[in-house]
């Protein structure tokens, strides 16, 4: 089906919002009024610009306030339409929306709003425009779709419909159902907007906090089938209002929109991308750093060895277990601290992967590669990480891990088995960007988003995982777009299994590695809220281990102190425990604020 954006979701002027959506591979727009109003170009430079970019002008929006009102008032908003028809005449727009009136003028009287808009739609009828009636969640009146079509079917004129919006169908709680009732030429248009479950004013909620579809928690898919089997061949068309969106880059959030189109019609049995590849596990992490003699101690006190060494480029291979850490010295002078740049994932099918990236507007990587090398391909998240699609040692694949020379080495493992997860920190305007990128791109299955107390705010994150939970990727974001260095900096982290945290706690500390230190009074409230074996919380006090547990098991961990941009988290799942000891957040941020001061 055709696609859509309405210039309100981007920011910008009007040129630099046309410019983002064609760019991104949208086939129209719809023209905001307030995006006309402000722009120096007039209407028909417009419709030409928009033209020159393979845009069509689906809508012109919104037209407020016209229906059930007196007389004299419908006088004058008729004069109004007359000149906003004129207009949109010459910017080549023929449809209009008019949205349910919220007038304090408006009365509550069905018939009198049926024949207000037959008398609209014989105007618009005279300038070859069709009217798009839509009820907000918050009309005065008319805050359903399904009594804004009882008024349309009443009104019973060729150039009136109604045009469903999913945010305000879904967020009043309507059965999408009976859309398929409605004929699918009386639906002139479909607007579409996803939103997280809030508990607030609906219309608060929708100005502030609309988002694409898959970022949020409404079923929009299940919308858009509705439509479609009721007969709508028109555009899928994104209205997002979103304090975010309106200060990022047009041109991010322009692809980030269309990704989100892709997926939506795939969810909705619409179009087949290639099918989604999950990875099952990590091949490896890669560490970027101008220079080694802070990440090497580190390194070395958790276990690792250097095992061997790239055969063409700066690049050290460390393992323990199935973990596998690449230290990468080929950095330039922008990355003079240890950072985590780049993360391998086990793929039953690299190339799938890729292809479903790259249908996904998440192109392949270039990348300096000799000859001998093996390809692998990697993508770039919207933080900037690198994502590899690896079949490490498989049989019958050249693999990755045959670029690498060994290296003499002594093995000093300390019990940790592999990578039990990543955490990313994503730039504060493109975490929702960041939630789909993972959701559609790698294939996991993101879990509930979760508030995180900081002392210099509060802090979100949300993880994705595959069903097995050999890959978990836990996203966060901090707490304000500028979120400065000095209160955090919001560093990058590894988590690492291991099956005795406690031995593997010890032997680190044997060889050199420093702990973040937990503070006393963890502890006095962790017996508060749990019964430990005799000299188990003492224990856990002397080696700075913090607990939690949930109804299926219980989950111990501790943090390094942080090295750059970058720590490492050691941890022991117990019993089927599935989460990431949220509770304990709190702590090992102030700990860590503490050592930064």
């Amino acid at each position: 089906m055709r696609t859509s954006i309405a210039t309100v979701s981007l920011s910008g002027t009007l040129t630099e919002k046309l410019t983002a959506a064609a760019r991104a591979g949208f086939d129209g727009v719809e023209i905001f009024e307030n995006d006309l109003i402000g722009s120096p170009l007039g209407p028909e430079e417009i419709r030409e610009r928009a033209g020159d970019l393979g845009l069509t002008i689906d809508l012109f929006q919104p037209m407020r306030d016209i229906e059930a009102v007196p007389a004299d008032e419908f006088a004058r908003n008729l004069r109004r339409a007359e000149h906003k028809f004129r207009l949109m005449r010459r910017l080549g727009a023929d449809t209009v929306l008019v949205c349910s009136s919220v007038s304090p003028y408006a009365v509550d009287d069905d018939a009198l709003a049926a024949e207000q808009l037959r008398r609209l739609a014989d105007l618009a009828q005279e300038h070859g425009i069709r009217v798009a009636y839509e009820a907000l969640a918050w009309g005065r009146h008319v805050s359903t779709y399904e009594h804004a079509w009882r008024i349309v079917e009443a009104a019973d004129h060729p150039a009136l419909g109604i045009c469903l919006d999913s945010f305000h169908i879904l967020a009043r709680g309507s059965d999408v159902a009976g859309i398929e009732d409605i004929p699918g030429e009386k639906i002139f248009f479909l607007q579409l907007a996803d939103a997280p479950q809030m508990a607030l004013d609906v219309l608060q909620w929708s100005r502030h906090h609309r988002c694409f579809p898959g970022q949020g928690d409404l079923d929009v898919a299940g919308l858009v089938r509705a439509a479609v089997r009721a007969g709508y061949d028109g555009p899928l068309s994104l209205e997002v209002f979103n304090d975010v969106f309106r200060q990022a880059d047009a041109g991010r959030t322009a692809v980030d929109a269309r990704r989100s189109l892709t997926l939506l019609q795939e969810a909705a049995g619409l179009s087949a991308p290639p099918a989604p590849v999950v990875p099952t596990g990590f091949a490896f992490v890669e560490i970027a750093t101008a220079d080694t003699a802070r990440i090497t101690p580190l390194l070395t006190a958790l276990g690792f060895s250097r095992t061997a060494r790239h055969s063409g480029k700066p690049v050290d291979l460390w393992e323990q277990g199935e973990a596998r850490v690449l230290v990468n010295t080929d950095t330039g002078s922008h990355r003079p601290d240890p950072s985590l740049t780049a993360v391998g994932l086990e793929s039953p099918d690299p190339a799938g992967a890729s292809a479903r990236a790259e249908s996904l507007l998440a192109p392949v990587l270039p990348r300096r590669r000799a000859p001998e090398d093996a390809p692998l391909d990697a993508v770039a998240a919207p933080d900037g990480t690198e994502f590899f699609f690896c079949a490490t040692d498989r049989s019958g694949r050249a693999g990755w891990t045959g670029d690498f020379a060994p290296a003499p080495h002594t093995p000093g493992p300390i019990g940790i088995t592999r990578v039990d997860h990543v955490a990313l920190t994503q730039p504060w305007h493109h975490f929702d960007e960041a939630t789909l990128f993972h959701r559609g791109v790698l294939g996991l299955r993101p879990h509930a988003s979760v508030d995180l107390a900081d002392p210099y705010g509060l802090l979100r994150s949300r993880a994705a995982s595959n069903e097995e939970g050999t890959v978990r990727i836990a996203l966060g974001v901090g707490a304000s777009p500028t979120d400065p260095p000095a209160r955090g900096g919001r560093p990058q982290h590894v988590a690492l299994l291991t099956e005795d945290l406690v031995t593997t706690v010890r032997r680190a500390r044997e060889a050199g590695a420093r702990l973040l230190p937990v503070p006393a009074n963890y502890y006095d409230d962790l017996a508060a809220h749990h019964t430990f074996a005799p000299g188990e919380l003492e224990t856990y006090r002397e080696l700075g281990i913090l607990y939690d547990r949930d109804e299926k098991g219980e989950f111990r961990h501790c943090y390094t102190v942080t090295t750059g941009r970058l720590f490492f988290e050691l941890v022991e799942r117990v019993a089927g425990y599935d989460g990431y000891g949220a509770r304990n957040a709190a702590v090992r941020l102030a700990a860590q604020h503490a050592l930064a001061e």
